[in-house]
C-alpha cells in the first residue's frame, strides 16, 4: 500500500504541476520565454551531441530573447539525463537533448528504468541524424571494409573491433557487423568512446564502431581512417566514404539528436519551439556548422512528424537486438 500511495501522490504531483503550468501560460501567453531556457543533455561536455547542443542554444538565444544553457548530465547510458529531464517541471523553461538510447534503445536494454521514454516525454522536433562508422588508425594496412571482413575471417577472434559495451548503440552495430558478414571479430569493450578511439590510434586495438560526431575531427586530422558509415546511404561531405549498405543490403543504424519536453509542457511552447528550431535547422550555415561536427542536419517538420519517427524507430531497434539475441536486463 505505501508503494502505490507514493505511486499516486507522485502521479497527483505530476499532473498538478502541468495544470499550474497551463494556467500560467493561458494568463500570460506572450512572456513566454521571459527567463533563461535550459537544454538538459545526457552527454559529457565536448561531447558531439554537446557540440551541437551548444551550438544551436548560441543560435536560437536571439529569436527566443533568452539564453538558452546547456545543463549535462551524463553517465548511466543516458538514464541519469533522461530522468532528470522526465522529472523536470513541464513550464516550458526545461527541455530534453535527447539521443536514440535514452528515448528508444534503452528501453530494449533494460527491464525497467526510472522513466518511460514514451510517456514522461512529448516531442518538439527532430534535430539530426548522427551515423556511426568503422574506422582504423590512418596508417593501418585495413584499407577497406570488405578488408577488415576478410582478414577477421582468415584469422577468427584476432582482429579486435573496439566499441562502447554490447548493450550500447556502438556495441549493437559491432554486433549486427559481425552477424551479417558471419566474421567473428572479437569486440573488445570500453568504458567511452573516446578511449577506445585513442587505442585504435595507439594500435592497441584494430578498429572501432563510434558515431561520427566524435570521430570526424579525427578523421579530416588524419589520424583515423574511415571505412565505412552506418546511414543506407552516403554521407554529405563524406561522399568517398561508402555505407555499410552497399555491402551489407538494408544496413541501416544510425543515431540521432531530437528536442523533447516534459508531458505536460504547454502546447504553445512546443509550437513555438518547433518553429524557431526548424528555422535555424534550415539555415545554410548552421546546417553546415552541424555538419562539421558530425551529424547531418534534418527538420522532419512538426511534432506529430516526430513522434512517428520514434514509434519507427522502436520498430527498428526491437528487430535488431532480437537478431543478435540480446536480452534486457
Amino acid at each position: 500500500m505505501t508503494h502505490r500511495r507514493s505511486v499516486l501522490q507522485n502521479t497527483w504531483l505530476a499532473l498538478a504541476m502541468a495544470l499550474l503550468a497551463n494556467v500560467a501560460w493561458a494568463q500570460s501567453p506572450a512572456a513566454w520565454p521571459d527567463k533563461p531556457i535550459k537544454l538538459i543533455l545526457s552527454q559529457p561536455p565536448g561531447s558531439g551531441p554537446d557540440n551541437v547542443a551548444r551550438l544551436l542554444g548560441e543560435r536560437l538565444a536571439k529569436p527566443l530573447g533568452q539564453a538558452v544553457v546547456v545543463e549535462n548530465k551524463p553517465g548511466g547510458q543516458n538514464v541519469i539525463g533522461a530522468q532528470a529531464a522526465a522529472r523536470a517541471a513541464p513550464d516550458g523553461y526545461s527541455f530534453y537533448f535527447a539521443t536514440t538510447a535514452a528515448l528508444v534503445t534503452n528501453k530494449h536494454l533494460f527491464k525497467t528504468l526510472p522513466y518511460d521514454p514514451q510517456k514522461d516525454f512529448v516531442p518538439v522536433a527532430f534535430v539530426a541524424k548522427s551515423p556511426f562508422a568503422v574506422l582504423v588508425k590512418a596508417e593501418s594496412p585495413i584499407a577497406s571494409m570488405a578488408d577488415l571482413i576478410a582478414r577477421a575471417k582468415a584469422s577468427p577472434g584476432k582482429l579486435s573491433l573496439a566499441n562502447e559495451g554490447p548493450r550500447t548503440f556502438g556495441g549493437i552495430i559491432a554486433r549486427l557487423i559481425n552477424a551479417r558478414t558471419q566474421m567473428t571479430a572479437n569486440l573488445v569493450s570500453y568504458a567511452s568512446v573516446g578511449v577506445s578511439v585513442q587505442d585504435v590510434i595507439g594500435g592497441h586495438a584494430d578498429a572501432v564502431v563510434a558515431d561520427l560526431a566524435s570521430t570526424a575531427a579525427l578523421v579530416r586530422q588524419g589520424r583515423l581512417r574511415l571505412l565505412a558509415v552506418t546511414s543506407a546511404k552516403r554521407v554529405a561531405g563524406w561522399e568517398q566514404v561508402p555505407a555499410l549498405a552497399e555491402l551489407l543490403p538494408g544496413f541501416e543504424m544510425v543515431g540521432w539528436f531530437a528536442l523533447m519536453v516534459p508531458a505536460g509542457t504547454p502546447a504553445p511552447v512546443i509550437a513555438r519551439m518547433n518553429k524557431e528550431l526548424n528555422t535555424l535547422l534550415a539555415d545554410a550555415d548552421t546546417a553546415q556548422r552541424i555538419l562539421t561536427i558530425g551529424p547531418i542536419a534534418e527538420p522532419l517538420g512538426g511534432p506529430e512528424a516526430l513522434g512517428s519517427f520514434l514509434n519507427l524507430e522502436h520498430e527498428r531497434w526491437s528487430a535488431a537486438v532480437k537478431e543478435i539475441g540480446l536480452l534486457p536486463e
